[in-house]
């Protein structure tokens, strides 16, 4: 029997609880596809405001963060590789309502992954000479100039998994995985939601991605895109 300490199944209002104003916020998913819709309608329909929010995207239409980006005054600051497929994100950044730290997908991604490493930054020579390089540190080794890179992390992520056992070690669907493994080291407290809940043992571990140390709550929810905002 596993001890209760180590259950991590809560509700949804419970695990709500941790989105408050003001934190930064990572939500996991590209596109819609390993993205918690229940998660986001939640925090939609929740009275919060000023999140910094870092997703690979703002969404697409309706999937995803689109609905929390969109909204005015919930999500203040984003950090992100594009918005140009969700119409409310672009309006409000055009409008000046949103701003917007534009990051190429690697560099985000890895930018994620070393937060949750512990590791303070990279080197990368990625938008030398560019736009995207004003304002950067940068260091010269070997005579080539490099960008430093700063990690990302965030108060809360919620991410999405095919699986997850009582403690909370993780299995994703295919390339639903995404950012999800990176997100919930990098972030202080993590919230997974879930299609399927198993009882702690029954993961093989040589499957298991995210291990249960990174994960603080489990949701039960998954399901389609349309259900969530039915």
């Amino acid at each position: 029997m596993l001890e209760n300490k180590f259950n991590k199944i809560v509700s949804v209002e419970d695990a709500m609880k941790h989105i408050t104003d003001g934190i930064t916020l990572m939500i996991s998913g590209f596109g819609g596809v390993g993205a918690s819709y229940r998660l986001c309608k939640e925090i939609e329909e929740k009275d919060v405001k000023d999140l910094t929010i870092i997703s690979i995207d703002a969404g697409d239409p309706n999937l995803g963060p689109d609905h929390i980006i969109s909204s005015d005054g919930k999500c203040t600051k984003l950090i992100t590789s594009h918005i140009g497929a969700t119409r409310g994100a672009m309006t409000r950044y055009l409008e000046g309502e949103l701003e917007v730290e534009f990051v190429s997908q690697g560099i985000l991604a890895e930018r994620i992954r070393v937060g949750g490493m512990g590791i303070a930054g990279f080197l990368s020579d990625i938008g030398i000479d560019t736009l995207y390089a004003d304002g950067k540190p940068t260091v010269e080794i070997d005579g080539k100039t490099y960008l430093i890179e700063k990690a990302l992390h965030a108060d809360v992520a919620i991410i999405f998994a095919q699986k997850a056992d009582e403690y909370g070690n993780l299995v994703y669907s295919k390339t639903a995985c995404g950012l999800n493994p990176h997100m919930a080291r990098a972030a202080d407290f993590t919230i997974v939601d879930t299609k399927e809940i198993v009882p702690f043992g029954d993961i093989d571990p040589q499957t298991i991605i995210t291990p249960g140390a990174y994960v603080d709550n489990i949701v039960k929810g998954g399901g389609d895109w349309k259900w969530a905002w039915e």
